[in-house]
């Protein structure tokens, strides 16, 4: 028998508390709509570096009445620098204007900050750790989700948060292609093209450092190397340093590290941290102050890999896509949509399903061309 949850099971079932999967409790929980959510994970946080909110996101944090919180641990970005291994300034890209084209300032925070804000508007009952799903089974118009611990969850409609190697994306598309349905493109391996290492410090001698001194915008510098790698920094509130590192892979490796790694993790980050040991920082010194002002535990490395599926849903599941913004706004119109419906009849998710997916697969792609033109930037390209 399926574990209970409640006194009945939940109408909407998120696999991953990610930015994306709490973006969607968020606004469920605002309009009564039952969910619980299921992440693997035993602890909830949340890793990673600096992120970019921008005015087609904002307003869904002031409709859920958290857009000051988010404010308060954010600054505002009007302007990147790009320099070359020496610190030459190689050019600029100004936002200051993004205000007056949508009413809302570029605003930066780091990753854990946003997820901890997100995370309060979801009640912690309904969310159960340590629930790594290892497969999704639709019947008779219910969906249950099979647990590696023995547990079952059933719902009305499943919805897979947890990236693009999630159980639920592996289950769906293995019961399309058993069907002949699933599209040849949906089929080919991804490819994995950069490697990026991130984190936040917060320096000992926060002075040495001037631009954290500005309380009102966010300094953000990319410096490129001889080689194409590159790092960025970003400064924060409260006197606290984003970077990032990224790696481009050659052919024969990015094959290599197909699937040795597709999720945030804390391993395997020693080799590139050497790598980077000597590279100038955009703020003064060397990369080398950066690491050993940040918690070896809090710096996290991921394969960057370039994609867009072309399958979204079938029957009562559907998928989340990955990355935060990206994520984040996929939440908002499929909440929209689960809200527009009238009844839970195969028909309707069908239908509010393939609603989402006009709304959201063709930003999909044009993000997915913008990302490819912004990483030869960032690469130096």
């Amino acid at each position: 028998m399926p574990e209970s949850l409640d006194a009945t099971p939940p109408t909407v079932l998120i696999i991953g508390a990610g930015l994306g999967g709490l973006m969607l409790a968020a606004i469920l929980e605002s309009t009564n709509i039952s969910y619980h959510i299921l992440e693997r994970a035993t602890e909830l946080r949340c890793l990673g570096s600096a992120i970019a909110l921008y005015g087609d996101i904002l307003p869904v944090f002031e409709q859920l009445g958290i857009y000051k919180e988010l404010e308060s641990v954010s600054l505002s970005q009007i302007e990147m620098g790009i320099y070359d291994a020496k610190l030459n300034c190689l050019g600029s890209m100004y936002t200051r204007d993004h205000k007056i084209v949508c009413g809302y300032d570029i605003l930066v925070s780091t990753r854990p900050k946003l997820y901890e804000i997100l995370r309060k508007k979801v009640p912690t009952h309904k969310i159960s750790m340590g629930k790594r799903v290892l497969r999704i089974r639709e019947h008779g118009g219910r969906v249950t989700a099979y647990c590696s611990d023995n547990t079952e969850y059933e719902c009305n409609i499943l919805v897979g948060a947890d990236g693009a190697y999630s159980a639920v994306r592996q289950s769906m598309y293995k019961q399309l292609e058993g069907d002949g349905n699933l599209p040849l493109g949906d089929k080919d391996a991804s490819s994995v093209c950069y490697i990026t290492l991130v984190g936040v410090c917060s320096p000992p001698n926060p002075e040495l450092y001037p631009q954290l001194s500005e309380n009102i915008c966010t300094d953000f510098r990319l410096v490129i190397g001889d080689n194409s790698d590159s790092c960025y920094l970003v400064t924060a509130p409260d006197n606290q340093i984003s970077w990032g590192l990224q790696v481009q892979l050659p052919g024969n490796k990015a094959r290599d590290q197909q699937f040795r790694s597709s999720e945030w993790g804390s391993e395997s980050v020693d080799a590139v941290l050497d790598q980077f040991q000597g590279f100038p920082c955009a703020f003064g010194g060397t990369m080398k102050d950066i690491f050993d002002a940040t918690p070896k535990d809090l710096i996290s490395n991921v394969f960057l890999e370039e994609k867009v599926y072309q399958t979204w849903y079938h029957g009562r599941s559907v998928l989340i896509g990955d990355g935060a913004v990206t994520a984040m706004k996929d939440a908002v119109v499929l909440a929209n949509c689960i809200y527009n419906m009238s009844d839970i009849s195969n028909k309707n998710i069908e239908t509010a399903f393939a609603s989402y997916y006009r709304q959201r697969y063709a930003e999909a792609q044009t993000r997915f061309k913008s990302s490819t033109i912004y990483s030869k930037i960032m690469y130096g390209h």
